[in-house]
């Protein structure tokens, strides 16, 4: 039986704003390794990592002095470009995938299609309430960065929540199982999941 080869990418950026590293291995075991400089949005990753069984080593130097937007903007570039490359054409994956996750009150539900086609709906309305020192504005931010880069099509849908915490936390857990379901080979799928034969 033919071993499957890891899908995997190491990737750098370096711009005025931000110095970025970053190693994922898309068959992985949810182990990570973050720093960012954003205490918050190093533990989102880390989540990320740990229910999309997905290994990620991930460090930024940003000009947090300023904001986050351009660390929080530019890591997502920069893993969804990581992705792009490790999924390579796409051969065998499920390609579309949706998952519900909740966090104490909130609900949030994904729906995800590795389409090539990169897309947006983010449909969350936070409540006006301070949170931590996390801009919690910049959660949109990354995830436009994102599928610009690794040409995925996510639907964000809140259907629940009151807690800016809880909201965002269930956000990023049902992103990641959503994403595993997507990228995952099923064994029965020939070639690319399209009828175009490319994606």
């Amino acid at each position: 039986m033919e071993t499957m080869k890891k899908r995997k990418a190491s990737l750098k950026r370096k711009t005025s704003e931000t110095d970025i590293k970053l190693d994922l291995v898309v068959d992985g075991t949810g182990k990570s390794k973050i720093k960012t400089g954003i205490g918050f949005f190093d533990h989102m990753l880390e989540l990320f990592s740990k229910h999309g069984l997905f290994d990620l080593k991930l460090s930024c130097k940003g000009d947090i002095h300023i904001d986050m937007h351009h660390t929080v903007e530019d890591v997502g570039i920069v893993l969804g470009q990581a992705f792009r490359v490790a999924l390579g054409d796409k051969k065998g994956i499920e390609r579309y995938a949706e998952n519900k996750v909740p966090m104490d009150e909130a609900l949030a539900e994904v729906v995800i299609d590795v389409s090539g086609r990169p897309h947006l709906t983010y449909a969350v309305q936070l409540p006006y309430k301070p949170f931590s020192e996390f801009d919690a504005e910049t959660v949109k931010e990354f995830f436009e960065a994102l599928v610009l880069n690794a040409g995925i099509n996510i639907h964000i849908n809140l259907i629940r929540g009151e807690n800016t915490h809880h909201i965002i936390e269930a956000i990023f857990k049902a992103f990641a199982v959503a994403l595993r379901k997507a990228c995952q080979i099923n064994p029965r799928k020939r070639g690319v999941p399209s009828t175009k034969g490319i994606l």
